[in-house]
């Protein structure tokens, strides 16, 4: 990110010119931040040295303000790019970096975790039906579903479409399915609304315990994997 007006002279170069220019002896044998301010003495801090001393801690304040200042676009620029743009979650980029985290954290210290991935059937039919915006509306109750049904500690993430992802930590494979089965309970409690239009939400899932012999990406295809298992098990029954 570029900064405009950055400056590329050492602020010591710059002390020093700014207060020669104001007529000051500088003692080259001084530190900069030596009791002795600037390596100036008293009869030396003449009304001209006064006002580029002014000058210059002006321009520091400046400085540490622009710091400040690029520190917060920058933070706000990191937050927005693990966001999903729809909904108040993770997005896939953000969920795969906290899975590989989360990963390394088992493996270091043999604490369980577990991947549940969702899926939110018959979106394309809502899309169809009444429009992307109820569609977005649906997407928008299973993620402030999830949040609300999760730990502060869990993770929630849209991996895409109608995908959703919790990591959950300190739970093993059972541990896991039961979660899953009671955030899929939660999601299809209430049906969703948009404007006069209501209808039920279904969910999908499969659960994946996070072991050390899987990769992210393929622990994220083993869930997958079980979630359309038991889509099919669903439809079949």
């Amino acid at each position: 990110m570029k900064i405009t007006g950055a400056r590329t002279e050492p602020f010591s170069a710059m002390r020093r010119r700014a207060l020669a220019q104001a007529g000051a002896q500088i003692r080259s044998s001084a530190p900069i931040d030596s009791a002795e301010f600037l390596g100036i003495t008293a009869v030396e801090m003449t009304p001209a040295v006064t006002a580029a001393v002014q000058n210059l801690l002006t321009e520091i304040d400046e400085l540490r303000g622009e710091v400040g200042r690029l520190k917060g676009r920058l933070a706000e620029a990191e937050n927005l790019a693990d966001r999903d743009a729809l909904t108040p979650l993770l997005n896939r980029r953000a969920l795969m970096r906290e899975l590989a985290r989360i990963r390394t954290f088992a493996q270091r210290y043999g604490s369980p975790a577990s991947l549940v991935y969702f899926d939110l059937d018959d979106l394309k039919g809502v899309n169809d039906r009444l429009g992307h915006a109820a569609g977005d509306a649906a997407l928008k109750a299973v993620a402030e579903r999830l949040l609300t049904h999760v730990r502060d500690s869990d993770i929630v993430g849209r991996m895409g479409g109608d995908e959703f992802a919790v990591i959950l930590v300190q739970a093993d494979q059972a541990t896991a399915e039961a979660k899953a089965a009671s955030l899929a309970r939660a999601i299809e409690a209430e049906p969703v609304k948009f404007g006069e239009w209501s209808a039920p939400l279904h969910i999908s899932w499969g659960a994946r315990e996070i072991t050390q012999e899987a990769e992210p990406e393929a622990l994220v295809a083993q869930a997958d994997a079980a979630m359309y298992a038991k889509k099919r098990e669903r439809r079949a029954s």
